[in-house]
């Protein structure tokens, strides 16, 4: 038997997105952000409401898309429950290394592996688009063919339901585009 719930995000899995931006006057700052993914081959969607970070954002017209990993998950919850507006030392205090950006104008994280170098495309209705213009990836995560490996990278995902953060160990459980042709 199935039970009822009211419409709400409940929506597996939640990557824990870690949204880079430098501030007009160059300052870096970072926010966990659950509700976003990707909408195109070169696009990223998130759902933002107001912040500094889409303050600054809309100034810089850049930003940089972390995945939050098992490793981070202090900083990476820090980072989306205090506000740059209102700690001053939210960056230092974070532990997070900060690096600029070659590509765009936003910092990235030393301590996640694998970041999208963003520029805006729009942001309307609190939803911003972006466009990847590269992709960083830690050596540390990247298997013998080039590839990324999840199960290297101990990315995590957010509960809505519970509010907890959840581990992807990146375990093989089949094959994409290959698996359904046995119903064929």
């Amino acid at each position: 038997m199935k039970k009822n719930f009211k419409p709400q995000p409940l929506f597996y899995p939640l990557p824990v997105l870690i949204i880079g931006t430098y501030d007009e006057k160059g300052n870096p700052n970072a926010m966990n952000a659950a509700w976003g993914g990707i909408s195109d081959m070169t696009e990223v969607r998130i759902s933002l409401s107001s912040h500094k970070t889409t303050d600054n954002l809309l100034k810089t017209g850049a930003f940089t898309v972390a995945f939050a990993t098992l490793e981070t998950v202090v900083q990476s919850d820090y980072v989306g429950i205090v506000s740059a507006n209102s700690e001053k030392d939210k960056m230092k205090k974070s532990g997070l290394t900060v690096v600029k950006s070659a590509n765009v104008n936003a910092p990235y994280f030393e301590e996640y592996p694998v970041t999208l170098e963003c520029r805006v495309k729009s942001f309307e209705n609190e939803v911003l688009i972006g466009e990847i213009v590269n992709i960083l990836v830690d050596e540390k995560v990247i298997d013998k063919e080039g590839k990324v490996d999840a199960s290297k990278a101990h990315f995590i995902a957010y509960d809505p339901s519970r509010h907890y953060y959840l581990e992807l160990n990146g375990e093989e459980v089949g094959h994409a585009f290959r698996d359904g042709l046995k119903l064929k």
